[in-house]
């Protein structure tokens, strides 16, 4: 376990290195992602400045949704989409023959392919998500409790774990079809999970719970921290996002298997 942490150490350092080389590139990102902030509370803002709830959701609890949104959005630019991206696409290690020298070290290779690069400019959007969640709590009807940042962390982590999840799986079915970015197709889904799944009609808010996670994602741990969400949808959760790693991780392992390197 210590070896995997410094591992990860290692890989943050020269992640660091890597961005600083351009600098420019900050200011990009920084204009990008106050924009992309900007744009989506001005939305909820515009919206509930009409009306006072839509579908049972008021201005706090939608803003909660897009602070989650935000928040989850910059942990996977920050380690997972880098990472796990590197191996597909036509420049991608599956592609070119890279993933040999990969496999041929001595750690575990689902490890090693989901935090070996880092956009350390991501932080920026990770502190924009958290301001947003930070406002949307002020906002609430009644200021969470501890037992609802309990749940919020909960619901949160399992949300985290969904995410990783499906683009893992994504990127399992890189080894079917190695030229092909899968996981272009869930950033344009992912962009729903902006708003909380229950202003969608019926089908689609079942379909954004449990097929395309996105519910999971965002909706269920804004619901905790507005002390809105019961034991069983919790334990739905919790349980769906571990039955997702887990057929992730198969499917994962199973493209491995079917990987024949470079050299065959």
């Amino acid at each position: 376990m210590r070896a995997y942490a410094t591992l990860i150490g290692q890989f943050i350092r020269a992640s660091v290195q890597q961005e600083l080389a351009y600098r420019a590139n900050f200011l990009i990102s920084l204009m990008h992602s106050l924009l992309n902030a900007a744009t989506g509370v001005l939305g909820v803002a515009v919206l509930f400045g009409q009306v006072e709830t839509v579908r049972g959701w008021d201005l706090g609890a939608t803003l909660a949704v897009l602070g989650v949104y935000l928040t989850v959005g910059a942990l996977r630019d920050l380690v997972i989409s880098p990472s796990l991206d590197a191996l597909a696409g036509m420049d991608g290690e599956v592609w070119t023959g890279r993933l040999d020298f990969t496999l041929l070290r001595p750690v575990d290779i689902q490890f090693l392919a989901s935090v070996r690069h880092w956009r350390p400019f991501a932080l920026v959007d990770l502190v924009i998500g958290i301001g947003v969640l930070v406002a949307a709590a002020a906002r609430l009807d009644a200021a969470p409790g501890p037992g609802d940042l309990g749940a919020f962390l909960v619901a949160f982590g399992a949300g985290l774990l969904a995410l990783y999840a499906v683009l893992l799986a994504f990127i399992g079915l890189t080894f079917w079809s190695p030229g092909f970015l899968f996981s272009w197709v869930f950033s344009g889904l992912f962009q729903m999970a902006r708003y909380p799944v229950g202003l969608y009609p019926g089908w689609m808010r079942l379909a954004l719970t449990w097929v395309v996670p996105v519910g999971i994602i965002t909706t269920v741990p804004a619901q905790a921290l507005a002390g809105d969400v019961g034991p069983g949808l919790l334990a739905g959760s919790v349980i769906a996002a571990v039955g997702l790693f887990a057929g992730a991780t198969a499917l994962f392992r199973a493209g491995l298997r079917r990987y024949a390197s470079a050299s065959s």
